[in-house]
């Protein structure tokens, strides 16, 4: 018996059902990579963030996560180079979905017990999410928007319900924007942490303040 097509599971029907000692014998996701392109580029390379959000209260499939990273991920590398991006699931399929298999041989009309004890056993995972929640962000270069737009757009087609492709006013991955980014980068406020960046107190002790002033 083959998997079942994922609109039997589009629905959030019912409370949470995470893997745990109880619900044991949980296949594994689909979707194994979360960051992909180049994630070790340093804030300020990639001032650009593009969003995929869900417009729908639903859940999405650890196959259809897979599918629609490799979707994106291919058009961007084939296009603007597999170095112009760094790309970021946002989703984890955690929600473990059942199913109540039935006999389909010769003779299981006496096996069979129909609905009776109808719980299901594990048979893959899905990510729960919520309206206005981000599946996909890209950061890359101002140059490369058209493509990275269009390869959201692409992605958009493996999964049901809408999304919606949002340009982020904030600087990359951070949670500034691009003016206020600007300003306390100049001012020397901020200290890069690998995609991030660290907001640099003016409070603290004086030998702080002389340690950043000596490696500035």
């Amino acid at each position: 018996m083959g998997r079942r097509p994922a609109r039997c599971y589009r629905y959030q029907k019912n409370k949470a059902y995470p893997k745990s000692r109880f619900c044991r014998g949980v296949p594994d996701p689909k979707i194994r990579i979360y960051d992909l392109g180049r994630k070790k580029a340093g804030v300020d390379e990639f001032p650009l963030c593009v969003h995929l959000l869900c417009d729908e209260k639903q859940q999405i499939s650890s196959e259809a996560l897979e599918a629609g990273r490799i979707c994106a991920n291919k058009y961007i590398s084939k296009h603007s180079g597999k170095d112009s991006f760094h790309m970021r699931v946002r989703l984890h399929p955690f929600h473990v979905l059942r199913i109540n298999k039935m006999l389909s041989c010769a003779g299981a009309d006496r096996l069979q017990t129909g609905m009776r004890g109808a719980y299901g056993k594990p048979m893959g995972t899905a990510a729960r999410v919520d309206i206005g929640q981000v599946i996909f962000s890209i950061r890359t270069k101002d140059a490369n928007r058209a493509v990275v737009i269009e390869s959201l757009r692409r992605a958009k087609f493996k999964f049901a319900g809408r999304q919606k492709i949002v340009v982020s006013k904030k600087w990359g991955f951070t949670k500034l924007s691009r003016e206020d980014y600007i300003n306390a980068r100049g001012a020397g406020r901020l200290q890069p942490d690998g995609c991030h960046v660290k907001y640099l107190s003016q409070k603290g002790p004086l030998q702080n303040y002389f340690n950043r002033a000596i490696l500035a």
